[in-house]
């Protein structure tokens, strides 16, 4: 899927409320998000401390006794997020995850309200509908994330996966998955020190930026 490294996106003011979420999609001031993806060299973290899941749980793909662990912190309204995942993530889950050597975990890493409305979604539905619903708003995250009214096209979205009106209002004021979703970016950033998306933690080891699966593949062979 063609990315580009300039977007026109929408600057949505972070909501303190599930209410105020709701309504944070009115807002129609414009942002341009610039620059490409930087790999940095790895840095480790506390393993066990990172394992610890957020207040609404991890959802994993794999093999939990795998002996690999690969976290990503994303934002669904991330460019480079959406092409690690159009361009690698076939790959990386067919070559690791399917086959026991990778346990996989999302955590919700919302750069703006319309991610975090984006993750309460996916949140809201059965656990084996997450990752389904997370892939289809990668694939096609120009229909939803980049338009004069986010709201709007994020309910027209969501229609396909079963969301209602009533039933999508009623996920985004609900508060307790609201702070869920955001307790897990400010531990990312306040305990391992996440500071954009996407950023991969591999066996406790921090690689920020979009990966191929050349690069996945030499980091694993160490």
């Amino acid at each position: 899927m063609p990315v580009m490294n300039r977007r026109t996106l929408l600057t949505l003011a972070a909501a303190g409320g599930g209410t105020a979420l709701v309504g944070a999609f009115g807002a129609g001031n414009l942002l341009t998000a610039v620059g490409n993806a930087v790999i940095t060299p790895a840095l480790a973290v506390d393993k066990n401390a990172l394992m610890e899941a957020g207040p609404l749980g991890d959802i994993g793909l794999g093999d939990p006794n795998a002996p690999n662990v690969v976290i990503e912190y994303a934002s669904m309204t991330c460019s480079h997020c959406a092409a690690f995942h159009a361009e690698t993530w076939p790959a990386f889950k067919a070559k690791y995850i399917d086959t026991g050597k990778v346990y996989f975990i999302l955590r919700e890493y919302p750069l703006d309200a319309l991610a975090t409305a984006a993750f309460m979604l996916a949140r809201c539905g059965p656990k084996e509908r997450y990752y389904p619903l997370v892939d289809l708003m990668f694939d096609r995250q120009g229909e939803w994330a980049f338009t004069d009214n986010p709201k709007q096209a994020l309910l027209t979205f969501v229609r396909q996966a079963g969301f209602t009106e009533e039933s999508f209002n009623a996920c985004l004021t609900n508060k307790e998955i609201q702070d869920g979703v955001l307790a897990v970016k400010a531990r990312a950033s306040n305990e391992f020190g996440v500071s954009s998306t996407p950023t991969f933690f591999i066996n406790g080891e921090e690689h920020r930026g979009e990966l191929s699966i050349d690069e996945i593949d030499e980091i694993l062979a160490d």
